[in-house]
């Protein structure tokens, strides 16, 4: 490998590490769930202004009442005495989820999906207040802000206060909030075989009640986290909405944020998530004029973080008799196919790598990893296969840069005696350097060119394995519990810079292959300190990632390392030949050379 080739090798591998270092979660030192996390970040939300607990959404947040009698005179003519009421609640259970609702605030008090667990083996319950969430929120001709969580509404409860549904059942509960003056009814529908559930809102004889001509329908308090590393959770939440063909998003990156988003006009929806689940609002009466989103990053204990975001569609009032807003909510795990399957451009809020990867991601390799996962039940396995595939479709890429270095290595000593015969005269240097290029037919490039030409394709396969909730707590074999974190072979008891506290298995495995590839391919005594340079840096940065991802990146090594045995083999008696002068045509970069103005 000659000074160019290693020279690309290193920008490639800079961009490649730059990447990576600056989307690869960090391992949290301590053992934390998800709840302390989150309870750390609560406590710490109190010390500041800014609290979930009193977001009020795009209007001046309230001061919280101390007494019972000024809740109430909060509350003005229309709603006053509605906070008062015996809380009942009930639970609507389908083949995905068990749903807990309240008639305090017609609330979601609990959301637990019934085929997905914590990184402790807990059910995963999603909503992320003890109070429930799914509210509206509106102010009133008399100058109150009503935002209906903390109000009683009537709701008739069944027998025994659970329903069991199945097959294509379907349940309907009306939660009716009676004013002094007109009644909110709002409507849910729940559907077996699905994670989404219709809510229909409509304001019945409260054309004098409703100001601003607006109302708001909320899900404020985000979603609980799932996963043992909070910092990695909290790096793909983020909030999002979509109208007229654009995406915005909101995303409390560093401790302190508050961002938010405040857009007018046709919303198709709102949406937040973390690593793997999400809620969305979709409007399906397509009569959103607008939406909030806001976010809050904390730090927690033990290097924990938290990120916790609220949402909102806003609807017109137009102080018609009965006003209507008929809403789809969707409550449940980001998997592609089901978030595609609503056709609404729901699909971008999923980690599928940047726009111009995407592509690659969404029509190749998700379809060919779900087509392989339809046989074969382990996706250990499935990633081996997966990987012997792709390395197969890069064969041509491959060897060309093979092919390509192979030549640069053998005309090492001739430019060697160009460099010296010309070493002071830097024009007539690069002049005989292309030309020994052309006569031999080398393209200084094309040992980097198709490296180069493949890095989409690895970064399509980081954002797969890295947000794909397919492999998440899918075992492989051995230590190997849980394809989507890393696989910790030896845990450190103190931390390493960069490194971490624990030693990934397959990473090193990964590490190991790569310095075999640079054995094989360094062969510039110049250049040695490639051989080991290379693997360790990439060993470091790779111990954080998704054994999965790892596993791809060691069998692909492998098969690397075979083709470069074989390729070696096949071709390390074969001279190095002339192109014939009828046969050569210029290359970029004699061309380029012709065109530099002569001494």
């Amino acid at each position: 490998m000659g000074r160019q080739e290693t020279l690309g090798f290193v920008l490639i591998a800079a961009v490649l590490m730059a990447w990576m270092y600056f989307t690869s979660p960090q391992r949290q030192p301590q053992q934390q769930t998800p709840q302390r996390a989150e309870q750390s970040a609560n406590d710490s939300a109190k010390k500041t202004e800014y609290s979930k607990k009193d977001i009020s959404l795009n209007q001046p947040l309230p001061q919280a009442p101390k007494q019972a009698q000024q809740f109430s005179d909060s509350l003005g003519k229309y709603f006053s005495g509605t906070e008062i009421g015996k809380e009942q609640i009930f639970t609507i259970e389908t083949e995905n989820y068990i749903a807990e609702l309240s008639t305090k605030g017609g609330a979601i008090k609990q959301w637990t999906l019934k085929k997905h667990k914590t990184w402790d083996n807990h059910p995963v319950q999603l909503v992320n207040d003890a109070k429930g969430d799914f509210s509206v929120l509106f102010t009133t001709t008399d100058g109150r802000m009503i935002n209906t969580k903390n109000l009683f509404f009537a709701a008739p409860i069944p027998i025994g206060g659970k329903v069991v549904l199945s097959n294509d059942d379907q349940y309907v509960v009306e939660f009716v909030l009676n004013g002094s003056e007109g009644k909110l009814v709002k409507k849910l529908t729940f559907k077996n075989q699905a994670y989404d559930f219709d809510a229909d809102f409509s304001f019945e004889g409260m054309q004098n009640v409703i100001a601003n001509y607006e109302y708001q329908i909320l899900w404020e308090y985000g979603i609980k986290y799932t996963e043992f590393n909070s910092v990695d959770e909290s790096n793909s939440a983020a909030a999002y909405t979509y109208g007229g063909g654009e995406l915005k998003e909101v995303n409390a990156k560093s401790a302190g944020d508050n961002p938010k988003e405040d857009p007018s006009g046709q919303t198709e929806w709102v949406a937040l998530r973390n690593k793997y689940f999400a809620v969305a609002l979709l409007s399906q009466d397509k009569k959103a004029t607008g939406s909030y989103l806001e976010g809050q990053y904390v730090e927690a204990a033990e290097g924990g973080a938290v990120e916790k975001y609220a949402i909102a569609l806003k609807y017109p009032f137009k102080n018609s008799a009965v006003e209507t807003a008929k809403i789809s909510t969707y409550i449940g795990p980001l998997e592609f196919s089901t978030i595609k399957s609503y056709n609404r451009g729901l699909d971008q809020i999923m980690s599928l790598g940047w726009s111009w990867i995407r592509p690659i991601t969404e029509y190749i390799f998700i379809p060919l990893f779900r087509l392989l996962h339809s046989l074969i039940s382990n996706y250990g396995l499935v990633i081996i296969i997966f990987s012997i595939i792709i390395k197969t479709a890069l064969q041509p890429l491959t060897r060309s840069s093979m092919k390509s270095m192979r030549k640069m290595q053998k005309l090492q000593p001739l430019m060697q005696e160009i460099r010296e015969k010309y070493k002071s005269d830097a024009q007539q240097l690069n002049i005989q350097t292309m030309k020994l290029y052309k006569d031999y037919g080398v393209n200084p490039a094309g040992g980097c060119l198709p490296l180069l030409l493949q890095l989409p394709i690895l970064y399509a396969l980081y954002a797969l394995f890295s947000a794909s909730i397919e492999l998440r707590q899918q075992p492989f074999i051995l230590w190997i519990t849980d394809l989507s974190v890393p696989d910790v072979l030896v845990a450190l008891p103190f931390t390493i810079p960069l490194l971490g506290n624990f030693i990934s298995g397959l990473t090193l495995a990964m590490g190991i292959t790569m310095f075999v590839q640079q054995k094989q391919t360094v062969t510039d005594p110049t250049q040695k300190a490639m051989v080991w340079m290379m693997p360790i840096m990439m060993t470091v940065m790779f111990n954080h990632f998704p054994s999965g991802l790892n596993l791809y990146y060691f069998v692909f090594n492998l098969l690397s390392i075979s083709q470069q045995w074989y390729f070696n083999q096949r071709h390390k008696d074969e001279p190095l030949q002339k192109i014939p002068e009828n046969k050569r045509k210029p290359g970029f970069m004699e061309r380029m050379q012709q065109k530099l103005p002569k001494k």
